[in-house]
């Protein structure tokens, strides 16, 4: 009988111990991010928990139970533009919490939970995507570009198939050069901070956004963000953005951050071939990618390619992409180099996710150290953001002038000899006004103004302008 009393009482403050350690756990705070195709909710938790999701109709809800929790606060949290009419609360039992989300309209839910980094701790994430038929998806885009041509080669049946769908059409006319310019991390991710709370994620969005400004300035090119606004994007999700956008340049822009304070210089990156050789046999090997669009190899679709073929042809885009890489990547650092202090004075080579497109020239822009307390401050700055811009966007432009597309706006002025010089720098001289550089230079004053954020036609000596390239008129 003792021996029975005994058990059960263990079994009582096992019992005890277990619900003890899942009430542990404490939903502290909820945060909310909005995207263009779904709204994400992170709950900031205290200790890790089990969770369960599930959908209702009539009023459209969502239902969230996390288990072995409690609430610390309310959830409170603006909805504006989202889905979201309402959340609400309540403790199923001591140690369940069930957390309803009144919806506008139907949402498919996504979870899951995080363990801590170095950022935050534990983390439940419910994502509610929108759904297709509210979506309003753009018009399909055009083609990314070509990089080879490639003979047909028969088809090998004994090999397994790498399965993808038919490229569209190449567009006719004379199109815009794409360049889809990603403002890094966003969101939950705040990326790298600064000495004075300055967030890597807030001052990438405004260099982005101004790279945008100066690119679409630019006649026969088009700049798009991969991101708008403060949300997150996983990062493949970032360059299949830029493929459905028919991206001839990807430039993902960061700030940089060190243990030492003391480090300091902007940096250029392309991807390394350690990268490219990785990144060339996940796409043969893996089933979810053959899903993807590859645009290189003369636009020849890898659907009725063997294996062996399409693994040839994915390593001679991947090379192509790379050289180019490398080479619009150079003439971005040697123009940032003309406006702040380089880290490096060569184009370094990584295996950052972002990069490794194989069919579209990718660089990663580091564009200074914001745990550098001066370089933060001038990150900060919105005439040093505009400098960096101009400074890209002046590489960008040299890239394409010499390696245009087909197809492209700056393809047929470059092949009818309407491309009289590209962009390059002029110091500023005694004497030299605004008005005599735009005659020199076969610019317009207003054009000058513009690619050097000029408000007045006021120079100072030692000045360094910009000088856009210039067209000859048509014949």
């Amino acid at each position: 009988m003792r021996f029975r009393a005994l058990v059960a009482v263990v079994g009582v403050l096992l019992a005890a111990m277990t619900v003890n350690a899942l009430a542990a756990s404490q939903v502290k705070s909820v945060r909310l991010w909005r995207a263009p195709d779904n709204t994400r909710l992170v709950f900031d938790l205290s200790g890790p928990v089990q969770h369960s999701v599930f959908t209702l109709t009539a009023p459209d809800r969502l239902v969230i139970d996390i288990n072995g929790a409690t609430l610390a606060a309310p959830l409170k949290v603006s909805t504006a533009n989202t889905p979201i009419t309402a959340m609400r609360s309540a403790q199923r039992t001591p140690t369940d919490l069930r957390v309803v989300i009144d919806l506008k309209k139907t949402v498919t839910p996504k979870s899951f939970v995080l363990a801590p980094n170095a950022q935050y701790g534990n983390r439940l994430v419910v994502d509610l995507f929108d759904n297709a038929a509210d979506a309003n998806p753009p018009p399909a885009p055009p083609s990314p570009p070509s990089v080879a041509t490639v003979p047909a080669v028969p088809v090998s049946t004994s090999q397994p198939q790498v399965k993808l769908p038919p490229l569209p059409p190449a567009p006719a006319g004379k199109r815009d050069i794409i360049v889809v310019i990603d403002a890094g991390h966003g969101g939950e991710d705040p990326g790298a901070s600064g000495s004075r709370g300055q967030h890597e994620k807030d001052v990438v969005l405004a260099i982005a956004r101004e790279l945008q400004r100066q690119v679409n300035a630019m006649k026969g090119y088009r700049a798009e963000l991969t991101r708008t606004g403060d949300y997150f994007i996983p990062l493949r999700g970032r360059t299949e953005i830029a493929r459905k956008k028919g991206a001839d340049l990807f430039v993902s822009i960061h700030a940089d951050a060190a243990p030492s304070t003391a480090a300091f210089g902007a940096s250029v990156f392309a991807l390394s071939d350690r990268g490219a050789t990785s990144e060339t046999a996940r796409w043969l090997a893996d089933s979810e990618n053959r899903s993807d669009l590859i645009g290189g190899a003369g636009n020849v679709s890898l659907d009725d390619k063997d294996k062996m073929l399409a693994g040839v042809l994915l390593d001679l885009s991947m090379t192509a992409s790379l050289t180019s890489s490398l080479n619009v990547g150079q003439k971005v650092l040697s123009n940032i180099g003309r406006v702040t202090s380089l880290h490096k004075q060569r184009v370094e080579q990584a295996g950052f996710m972002v990069l490794k497109s194989p069919d579209i020239p990718s660089i990663l822009v580091e564009t200074g150290f914001i745990s550098n307390a001066n370089e933060a401050s001038k990150l900060a700055s919105a005439s040093h953001q505009q400098a960096l811009a101009r400074s890209i966007s002046a590489g960008v432009r040299q890239f394409f002038q010499q390696n245009p597309p087909p197809g492209t706006y700056i393809a047929w002025l470059r092949d009818s000899g309407k491309i009289a010089q590209g962009p390059r720098d002029h110091r500023v001289q005694p004497g030299d006004t605004l008005a005599m550089l735009a005659v020199r230079f076969q610019v317009s004053a207003a054009t000058l103004r513009s690619a050097n954020n000029l408000k007045t036609d006021e120079l100072k000596v030692g000045q360094v302008l910009t000088i856009p390239g210039t067209e000859l008129a048509a014949q």
